[in-house]
């Protein structure tokens, strides 16, 4: 199932604290980034802490702008986000601010930590998870139950290891102090675990007040076929490419992209692209890469349609192109249809080869616009 937009908030210490250790909070932000998150959380769904966030700081987790609540009205919204938390004990003070101020709350929690929560009399709406909590069928339910697109998550720490590390994170935007901390039993923001081996995508960066703000979209595929937040984005620029094609009736506009495990984009390319009138995506982004570049076996190909099975105007089609190039996952948002070849199935071609397809169908309307002449839609 789709899951939310995800996006991470949190403000660091320049050696990387989110807290001291004093009795109270530390602020590290000023009022223009204050108001910036105001800003952010305006535009969210929904907004996500853990039950440490809410132990340790008891926050409220409001939209304080009455023009941004006004805004929200206005656009057909409740005045104030979905507060979410996540607690496997569920066991959390009934007196906490964050159960008694603004709109909808919602409690995951697993089988076991419901019970103790019901008891409590907590004001949310309790749902279980399982025997322990399980992030793909919590956000999973949150887009599919709830109708949340966009899911702003202000920590802790542990939270936003899980969602890195578990490729669920969409960005990251990371607001960093002027101060240190210094103290090595304070909080720190981010915990040991299985991060991306390669680098983040810088989206932006820029003061705000005497704080600065850096973006980052992470840029490593899934593995196997669990899908990662960075194989929405790749999927997503294979199907801007297909835009780039020369129109066609005889033939799909198609993009692809080819990224390395680490997230390093290796090619590009889309259907008819230069001077060859009959290159279709896939051999056009494979042809720019090495034959023996080693990055190749634990490549992913992002392709907008499935790769071809059989094709008229080359003897080897995409799929036995991919698989003599040595890549075994592939991540396609759409079906080729029998427009052009009867029983096209690259997808049963690629798995007997030993690769994995992953479909993204939440891409797929997307896939298909640059080729509404050939499909009646």
């Amino acid at each position: 199932m789709p899951h939310p937009y995800v996006l991470l908030s949190a403000a660091v210490s320049l050696d990387g604290y989110l807290d001291d250790t004093g009795p109270e909070r530390l602020l590290l932000s000023g009022p223009a980034d204050f108001d910036r998150v105001d800003e952010v959380r305006a535009s969210a769904d929904a907004i996500l802490v853990g039950a440490g966030t809410i132990r340790a700081d008891n926050p409220r987790l409001l939209v304080n702008s009455p023009g941004r609540r006004a805004a929200r009205v206005a656009g057909g919204r409740p005045a104030f986000p979905l507060k979410v938390t996540v607690s496997g004990s569920g066991d959390l003070d009934p007196a906490a601010r964050f159960w008694h101020t603004g709109g909808e709350k919602l409690l995951y929690t697993t089988d076991q930590g419901a019970e103790r929560a019901r008891a409590h009399g907590l004001a949310a709406d309790v749902v279980p998870l399982g025997p322990e909590i399980d992030w793909r069928r919590l956000l999973d339910h949150l887009h599919g139950v709830r109708g949340v697109r966009r899911l702003m998550v202000e920590g802790g720490g542990r939270i936003h290891t899980q969602l890195l590390t578990q490729g669920l994170a969409d960005e990251l935007q990371l607001v960093l102090a002027p101060l240190f901390v210094g103290a090595p039993d304070a909080p720190r923001l981010f915990g040991p675990g299985a991060y991306q081996a390669g680098r983040l995508r810088l989206v932006e960066t820029r003061p705000v007040g005497d704080v600065v703000l850096t973006r980052y979209e992470p840029t490593a595929p899934g593995a196997g076929p669990l899908p990662s937040a960075a194989d929405h984005h790749w999927l997503a620029l294979a199907c801007d490419l297909a835009d780039r094609c020369p129109p066609s009736r005889t033939a799909f506009s198609v993009g692809a992209v080819v990224v390395a495990a680490d997230g390093t984009e290796l090619a590009r390319g889309h259907s008819r692209e230069g001077a060859d009138p009959v290159v279709h995506a896939e051999e056009a982004a494979l042809a720019k890469i090495g034959p023996a570049d080693p990055r190749l076996a634990t490549a992913t190909v992002y392709s907008s349609l499935e790769p071809c099975a059989r094709r008229a105007s080359r003897p080897a089609p995409c799929a036995r192109l991919i698989l003599e190039a040595g890549v075994r996952r592939v991540v396609t948002a759409w079906r080729e249809p029998d427009t052009f070849v009867a029983g096209a199935d690259g997808s049963r071609e690629l798995t007997e080869g030993g690769a994995t397809v992953v479909v993204l169908p939440e891409h797929e309307e997307r896939a298909k616009a640059p080729n509404a002449h050939l499909t009646g839609r």
